[in-house]
């Protein structure tokens, strides 16, 4: 059994040892270790039974060790997983048992599925994609690596976000909209049609205010 290693403490890691731990045992081949973090006290003052074992930077792992990592902020979270790779690290992909995976979806290395977090059919997501809770992507939808979306997001059919875009709750993308690399997507808003590059959006219809 692999030692299952959750990349930051803070208020998403903490989401995400309970997801972990509420992941049925013959749907894993690995258990929860602790978690990686360079900020030793992040965790003082919560009940929390698994500890800090180090910074994810300088920890030595081994090659019974995979990782998940949950942070929210896709640049800083697409920063620490490649550096991990590098060093030889694998991740885990991890499925809640109340999410929904359709038919003919894809997944790659080191995605999160919260609880009530939805793939309908034929969807494509890249690396290290974390789909929070109540969060959606409908039907042929392709997902860039590192994306985040936020609880309740929605990305609807034939969608396509490039790498490391990040939905605040409630954000919506419709039907065939393009949302280019590093785009984030304010809370509520709706993207009718495309986004530039490293940009801020907000608004129904969303408009760019970065």
């Amino acid at each position: 059994m692999k030692r299952l290693l959750i990349v930051g403490a803070g208020n998403l890691g903490r989401e995400m040892l309970d997801w972990a731990l509420a992941v049925p045992a013959d749907c894993r081949d690995w258990e929860v270790g602790g978690f990686l973090d360079s900020r030793a006290g992040i965790l003082d003052g919560f009940d929390v039974s698994y500890p800090i074992l180090g910074d994810p930077d300088t920890f030595s792992f081994n090659d019974n060790d995979c990782f998940t990592c949950a942070i929210g902020d896709p640049k800083v979270k697409l920063d620490y997983c490649r550096r991990l790779k590098s060093r030889g690290a694998r991740f885990a992909t991890v499925i809640h048992p109340a999410a929904i995976v359709g038919s003919g979806c894809r997944l790659g290395e080191g995605c999160i599925l919260c609880p009530a977090a939805i793939i309908t059919n034929h969807v494509t997501l890249g690396d290290f994609v974390t789909l929070n809770v109540h969060s959606s992507v409908g039907h042929d939808a392709v997902l860039g690596d590192g994306c985040t979306l936020s609880p309740h997001a929605d990305v609807t059919g034939w969608a396509v976000l490039g790498e490391g875009v990040f939905l605040g709750s409630h954000a919506s993308v419709l039907p065939k909209a393009r949302v280019a690399d590093y785009t984030v997507v304010g809370a509520g808003s709706v993207v009718l049609r495309k986004t530039e590059p490293h940009s801020t959006v907000v608004g129904v219809p969303a408009k760019r205010i970065l």
